[in-house]
């Protein structure tokens, strides 16, 4: 029962944050996961595997529900959603395997230290001054999604946290635009990068009963739920408090998420202990 609460209260963490930046929640979800399974009993190299797959599930059906809400207010680029999402979840699908071949402490380390650099140019980046500006060239995006698929996959995120500074500094998206659209493409990273950790669980030999619950691979199906439920509801809320902030404020917003998100990953790959 305690689990259970600690999974609904995350979840209502996750969606607001998914619907209000556009990112997948990953830096709320994966830790508490973590933390979890390991007190479950579960060894820390499958929990860290777990907790990365079943989080890109919930990711998938929170950007649902978020997309659905930011189409209503016109901030979603659909063509760019799905071009981006295609192409990134080939990527993130690509990733999922790579994952199990690199050393967790150094990928954490790598993805922290790369979310200060994008966190810090989309500080000092000029924002885009017409909607004209923006890239239209599907090949372009194409470019740009994959690569980030495949990152996404290997650290187990929806991939809003680094498409949301592709979208504003390299294809001239609007900050309202960006975020709307990077919910809308975690639809199809979320799902690419689930199936993956599914695979990848499924040929590593993890039954299907487990002491933290349910698993298909590497998603544990009843942790899934958990989050779920509450973050598809906040996800709606997030995205109506998105549209009520000035473009400046709502970057300022995401890249101090960006920072402290940068800093519990390289925290984590080090070892630390810190309070904060």
């Amino acid at each position: 029962m305690e689990e259970a609460i600690v999974l609904l209260l995350t979840g209502l963490a996750v969606g607001f944050a998914s619907g209000l930046l556009g990112v997948g929640g990953c830096f709320i979800m994966v830790p508490v996961q973590y933390w979890l399974y390991t007190s479950m009993g579960m060894d820390p190299q499958r929990a860290t595997m777990v907790a990365f797959g079943t989080n890109l599930l919930v990711v998938f059906v929170t950007a649902i529900s978020g997309a659905y809400a930011h189409t209503k207010k016109g901030t979603v680029f659909w063509k760019a959603a799905i071009v981006l999402g295609i192409t990134g979840a080939l990527g993130s699908f690509l990733g999922s395997a790579i994952a199990t071949l690199i050393p967790k402490n150094l990928l954490r380390i790598a993805f922290g230290v790369g979310t200060f650099i994008a966190g810090f140019r989309m500080l000092t980046a000029k924002p885009p001054s017409v909607e004209g500006g923006m890239v239209k060239n599907p090949i372009i995006w194409a470019m740009w999604g994959f690569p980030v698929g495949i990152i996404s996959g290997i650290i187990g995120i929806g991939g809003g946290v680094f498409m949301v500074p592709v979208m504003t500094l390299a294809l001239g998206f609007p900050i309202h635009t960006a975020v709307g659209t990077s919910v809308a493409l975690m639809i199809f990273t979320g799902l690419g990068g689930a199936l993956g950790y599914m695979y990848q669980g499924l040929r590593a030999g993890m039954p299907f009963l487990t002491p933290v619950g349910h698993m298909i691979g590497y998603v544990n199906l009843d942790g899934w739920l958990m989050l779920s439920v509450t973050s598809v509801l906040m996800a709606q809320v997030g995205a109506r408090v998105a549209h009520r902030l000035p473009a400046k404020r709502l970057k300022y917003v995401f890249v101090l998420v960006m920072f402290y998100m940068g800093w519990k990953m390289i925290e984590s790959g080090l070892g630390l202990k810190l309070p904060f």
